[in-house]
């Protein structure tokens, strides 16, 4: 179906469900892509993640994630930027174009440090990626996930950290949830025109009760989806488009009921 020829489903939106699970019902309802997290490749193991892949004729549009980078020691650093290489190698395996960095807190209250604790990061990671093939993708979180998961928290930040890389390296990352808010929202699109290497879709929902779990189904909240999706076709990404949802009744939806919704809210609303 050409309407869904683009679309991904990012393996957290079927938490509860294993990697085999998931793969297996992509093929199943037609959803050309998937989008692998690393603990469910831990689950398995990789060598069996890259068969179940390969055997559901499903690709995979993303591994997420990889980034973390500050610590508060220089073994701590080191040691994070190791586990990124490791998950470089997990995406090259599974035929994924973009490894996700979600870049990490500070690990005092020094941010501004930490956000040069992730460009160094990023710096002594591309090496290795650039042989293998991946790019790195730095995806911007809300600025309500600041003191827990990332020091980059604005599109503007993401944008002007990748554009000091090769994009055929580093790139930056569009998930709706994160960056609908921003006043500079479109002007910031057109200017990473070339350096998007991913899109991700959901809703916000309303009211707020847990900001982490708080991911709705398209079209069920307040964000302006086609407009977004436009703006970021129009500064030239053309790639999967990544369903990502973080809500626990979602998770416990079964998947041949979940899948067939998605499709319908994908094709309506994105």
């Amino acid at each position: 179906m050409e309407s869904i020829a683009r679309l991904s489903l990012n393996q957290i939106t079927t938490e509860r469900a294993s990697l085999e699970a998931t793969v297996e019902a992509c093929a199943r309802h037609g959803i050309p892509y998937v989008a692998v997290w690393r603990h469910k490749i831990a689950e398995v193991g990789l060598e069996r993640a890259v068969r179940l892949v390969r055997d559901a004729g499903v690709r995979v549009s993303s591994v997420c994630r990889g980034g973390m980078f500050p610590a508060p020691t220089a073994a701590g650093r080191a040691a994070r930027i190791d586990d990124n290489r490791r998950a470089v190698d997990e995406a090259a395996a599974l035929g994924a174009e973009v490894l996700i960095l979600v870049c990490g807190p500070a690990p005092d209250r020094d941010i501004g440090a930490a956000r040069g604790m992730v460009a160094d990061g990023i710096a002594e990671v591309v090496p290795y990626a650039r042989e293998r093939g991946v790019r790195l993708g730095i995806e911007p979180l809300h600025p309500a996930f600041a003191a827990e998961r990332s020091c980059i928290t604005t599109l503007r930040e993401a944008r002007c950290l990748a554009q000091t890389f090769d994009p055929a390296t580093v790139g930056i990352v569009a998930d709706v949830y994160h960056i609908w808010w921003d006043p500079e929202l479109y002007d910031e699109i057109a200017r990473a025109r070339g350096h998007v290497v991913g899109f991700h879709v959901s809703d916000w929902l309303v009211p707020v009760r847990d900001v982490l779990m708080n991911r709705g189904m398209m079209g069920d909240g307040v964000i302006e989806l086609p407009r977004i999706q436009a703006a970021v076709q129009g500064a030239g990404y053309a790639g999967p488009i990544e369903v990502e949802i973080m809500n626990e009744a979602i998770w416990n939806t079964p998947l041949d009921t979940l899948l067939p919704l998605i499709k319908e809210r994908y094709v309506a609303c994105v």
